[in-house]
Parts: C-alpha cells; structure tokens; sequence
C-alpha cells in the first residue's frame, strides 16, 4: 500500500515524536523510507539553525543513525527552497506513496495555522498525508 513513505525533517519535537510512527508504517508495509530536510536560506521565518546546509546535514546524518539503529534503512535528500513547496516536489518526482510529518498547530493563531508548513503540505501534495500531532 505505502510502497514509499517521505518523512520531512526539521529540528522540531514534533518531527521528533512522529519517528515512532513512521517506523511503525515502514515496517508494517515493507516501504522504502526516504528522509527530507530542507534549507530554506531565502526565508526569514526560518526554522532555527536550518538555513545552514551544514546543519541539515548534520539533521539527516543523525535521523539516519537513528532509524538504523531501530533496524530501517533509509535514503536521505537535502535541498534548498520553500519548505511546503520543495516537500510536494519531492513527492512527486519519487513517486511517494505517503508524506508522514509533524503537526505544529499548537498555539498558533488563525492567520499562523493557514500559513504553516504542514497546511501547506496538505493542500499541495501529490499523495495522501499523515500528521502526527
């Protein structure tokens, strides 16, 4: 069914909180996992330490130790751009079955929650989307 999951990083605790997740669907459904980190350089709301490529660099090297101590093999990409935008591309051109991502509504106003990454995610995506609060 979820023959490739995209799980899009930041240095967030939600993104934190959804690895349990995503493990559990890639090893549920056999997926293919690719890893995603964007460096959003141009962006003045960006996430804290991630305009830096070597701090992306350093995100997905340690995700990917994570994941394979937990026993799954992953496939890392890092690319530059708008975070929502560069995400739904990513899915498009690999062909992914389902993007897992964390969910950051709390505490955010009205205005905030419409402009977000993951409402973004979730009206732009090519495939079905799974948000972990």
């Amino acid at each position: 069914m979820f023959h490739t999951v995209l799980f899009p990083l930041d240095r967030s605790r939600e993104a934190r909180e959804a690895v349990d997740v995503v493990i559990n669907i890639v090893e549920k459904y056999a997926s293919r996992l690719v890893l995603l980190s964007v460096v959003e350089t141009d962006s003045p709301n960006a996430e804290e330490g991630m305009a830096s490529p070597e701090a992306v660099a350093e995100l997905l090297a340690n995700a990917q130790e994570l994941f394979s101590q937990k026993g799954v093999q992953t496939e890392v990409i890092e690319r530059e751009g708008k975070a929502a935008f560069t995400i739904c591309d990513v899915a498009d051109e690999l062909d992914i079955d389902l993007i897992v991502m964390g969910c950051r509504g709390l505490g955010l106003t009205e205005d905030g929650a419409s402009e977000s990454v993951t409402n973004r995610v979730i009206n732009l995506s090519p495939c079905p989307v799974l948000i972990v609060p």
